[in-house]
């Protein structure tokens, strides 16, 4: 069992309070994942040439400051970060395929959670509340947010484990269910030279789906696939660049409720999460329907 939430900002004056809405839809979902707790939050894009990169150290204490200089030193190019504890986003106009490798070889601790152009990616160990406060989620900017809380079932709980999970640039996937067939994913797409980085069956699921799109479909094709190839439970909650996509399994025996409204389109696993959104009242609630695609796209 665990939670998940989303939001996406149709109204952009409203979108400087994006973490402040998504805080108390997290902590709503605290009692179905009190075990780590993460978020993934999307902003407008930066330069074409530009990519972020999120950051995690873990326990291991990190000089950011240097790490920039080494990095600047040896591979040239303009780089920038923005720390919070244990994580930075780092800001560069170097190519995944050259900070990539220069990170694995040179802090080996640094643990690279997410890259793109609109994505920043926080997740950790503990109460939602307790990461939500020690990440200042409540100060978030953005269009859209996908944020997942954690009940361990079917692999350990540490921060790598947590959602959520990503592929590729500007894409990840927060689940609620458990799949029955991730090692068969997995064995399909290791000779293909996918790389996983945990054991866990959400990362198998998220790394198919960004499969599929590397191999040309859009996210929709992909999800089609999805429903043919994923055996499980599963509710998956996904975030891009410039959308959210929900959808849930034949059965759809994992909650989700959505609401929507001239200002937003939240998400969560169950309604207590959506209580205090501005205007709640008055907002179109629906349960999604199974194998069902529900895309909604930042304007």
């Amino acid at each position: 069992m665990c939670g998940i939430v989303g939001l996406l900002i149709k109204n952009p004056a409203l979108r400087d309070s994006l973490g402040a809405l998504t805080v108390p839809m997290l902590i709503g979902m605290a009692e179905r994942g009190p075990d780590s707790a993460g978020l993934a939050v999307f902003t407008q894009p930066i330069a074409e040439s530009d990519r972020k990169y999120s950051l995690y150290s873990g326990t291991t204490v990190v000089d950011w400051g240097q790490l920039i200089q080494a990095l600047h030193q040896q591979l040239g190019g303009t780089a920038q970060i923005h720390t919070q504890g244990n994580h930075g986003i780092l800001t560069a106009n170097l190519s995944p395929a050259v900070v990539k490798p220069w990170i694995h070889e040179h802090y080996p601790a640094v643990h690279i959670l997410s890259t793109g152009r609109t994505i920043d990616l926080y997740k950790d160990e503990g109460q939602p509340a307790a990461v939500a406060e020690r990440y200042g989620f409540s100060q978030l900017k953005g269009t859209h947010v996908v944020a997942h809380t954690r009940m361990a079932t079917e692999s350990a709980v540490t921060p790598a484990h947590a959602h959520p999970f990503t592929a590729g640039e500007d894409f990840c996937l927060v689940h609620n269910g458990s799949l029955s067939n991730p090692h068969s994913i997995r064995r399909m797409l290791e000779p293909r030279g996918i790389h996983f980085d945990t054991d866990n069956d959400t990362e198998a699921a998220c790394r198919y789906l960004e499969w599929r799109m590397q191999e040309g479909d859009d996210l929709k094709s992909a999800l089609q696939k999805g429903f043919e190839e994923l055996d499980g439970f599963f509710t998956f909650l996904m975030g891009t660049q410039d959308t959210l996509a929900l959808v849930r399994d034949a059965f759809a025996c994992k909650p989700a409720i959505v609401a929507e409204t001239d200002d937003y389109v939240a998400i969560a696993s169950e309604f207590r999460s959506l209580a205090h959104l501005p205007d709640i009242d008055h907002a179109t609630l629906y349960e999604p329907a199974p194998e069902e695609m529900y895309v909604w796209t930042v304007s």
